[in-house]
């Protein structure tokens, strides 16, 4: 007989590390994180988008720290940000002449949370050891983490080439694809030794191993979490855009975490040109949700729609509800604590409208094609109106505002868990 897996296996135990007040790994859930793609020179841009993002869900941010221009930049971008009120992590991304950015620009390091360095390309030979340390040991002077993040773009040459002359002279037993994924969990490791044996605790490391394929992810940070208790980011690279990104990082990061491997998550889609960069926060999110590792906003429950639902009406409602309900989460998360649990559905008719309202906290079942045009109200399971004639749709909107208030209101009754 087959075994089914009804629930996610147990949480690979990591190290927890704390980034900027916001703890990676160990018990806590898996943390949302995104990326710039601003010019970090230009402190405006870089401010709205950091706070963009932020405000969608964000809880670390990570910016490019390329050239003087940009370390210079970042404090104060970090005391814009305070001043708004947002105390979102920045975390830098360094590529090349990181170890020197950080000695010229202390100001940069210090308001970092975390730096990010990737062991291919932080130097080349002789000197790859002594820069990458001198990075590391400039995190101890700030007492800051650092992510090791290797790539499978930017892989340390030295270390495949002689993984690749070491296969060989076996009798190449194994593919060259298998032995590029062990040269990744290799340069992660290593370097997270290295890192260990300058002085940097293993409560101040996070690894990363980023590839492109989506069955390359799987395998590497399987890999991974066997080998070593280091807290890990997942995320796939170069995932590209729109559905491609969204499916190629979902089943890869979801396969992952459902086995109980990934303590934070980016999932790096391509934006359309001019395109909204909040969208890989929400997807995120979504994909958290949806697995149901954490809960960010009510759920919305609504039918895809058939032949007996020839009308908009509940496609549009439930859009505008979704819509409605993300836009005031922010505030809500502070004024209606226990919100983001709330179900609603909005059905589009009468096959199975009632039977989902019923089972969502308040849900409106829309009548179909030759349907009568009426629509019930169901609350908590009970029958609550029928909202007839042009106004449904506000109707049912001031219905959930008014329930909401009801329910989650600093009046309402709590509940004791």
């Amino acid at each position: 007989m087959s075994q089914y897996l009804s629930e996610p296996l147990p949480r690979h135990r990591t190290v927890a590390v704390d980034v900027g007040g916001v703890t990676v790994g160990g018990d806590a859930p898996v943390v949302v994180q995104s990326m710039t793609n601003t010019d970090t020179a230009d402190v405006d841009s870089t401010v709205a988008q950091v706070a963009a993002l932020h405000r969608a869900g964000s809880e670390i941010v990570r910016i490019t720290v390329d050239r003087d221009e940009s370390a210079a930049a970042v404090p104060k971008i970090r005391e814009r940000l305070e001043r708004l009120g947002l105390s979102v992590p920045l975390v830098g991304d360094f590529h090349y002449i990181g170890h020197k950015l950080l000695a010229d620009h202390p100001a940069c390091a210090e308001a970092l949370a975390k730096y990010r360095i990737n062991p291919g390309n932080v130097g080349f030979r002789e000197k790859r050891d002594r820069q990458f340390t001198d990075i590391v040991e400039m995190a101890i002077r700030h007492d800051k983490p650092v992510r090791i993040g290797v790539n499978w773009g930017s892989l340390d040459q030295e270390l495949l080439t002689r993984l690749m002359d070491e296969n060989h002279a076996k009798g190449a037993p194994l593919t060259a694809r298998e032995v590029t994924r062990e040269a990744i969990v290799q340069s992660a490791l290593l370097s997270a030794n290295l890192a260990e044996d300058v002085g940097l605790p293993r409560s101040r490391i996070i690894l990363s191993a980023k590839v492109s394929q989506v069955q390359d992810l799987i395998a590497v940070y399987t890999e991974l979490a066997r080998r070593s208790d280091h807290a890990l980011h997942l995320g796939l690279t170069e995932a590209g855009m729109g559905s491609k990104g969204i499916v190629a990082s979902s089943a890869a990061m979801g396969i992952l975490l459902q086995q109980g491997i990934g303590d934070t998550i980016r999932v790096s889609l391509t934006p359309e040109p001019g395109g909204d960069r909040t969208r890989e926060v929400l997807v995120a999110q979504e994909l958290l949700q949806t697995m149901g590792f954490r809960q960010f906003l009510p759920v919305v429950a609504a039918c895809p729609g058939c032949g007996r639902t020839t009308s908009t009406v509940f496609q549009e409602l439930a859009r505008a509800i979704e819509d409605d309900l993300r836009e005031r989460m922010p505030v809500w998360r502070e004024k209606y604590p226990g919100v983001e649990e709330l179900k609603v559905a909005v059905m589009g008719c009468i096959v199975n409208g009632p039977g989902e309202s019923k089972h969502a906290d308040i849900g409106i079942s829309l009548p179909g094609t030759g349907e009568s045009p009426a629509a019930p109200v169901f609350i908590e399971g009970r029958k609550a109106a029928t909202l007839r004639g042009p106004d449904i749709a506000a109707e049912f909107r001031d219905m959930l505002a008014e329930y909401i208030e009801r329910r989650f209101g600093s009046g309402a009754e709590r509940k004791v868990g």
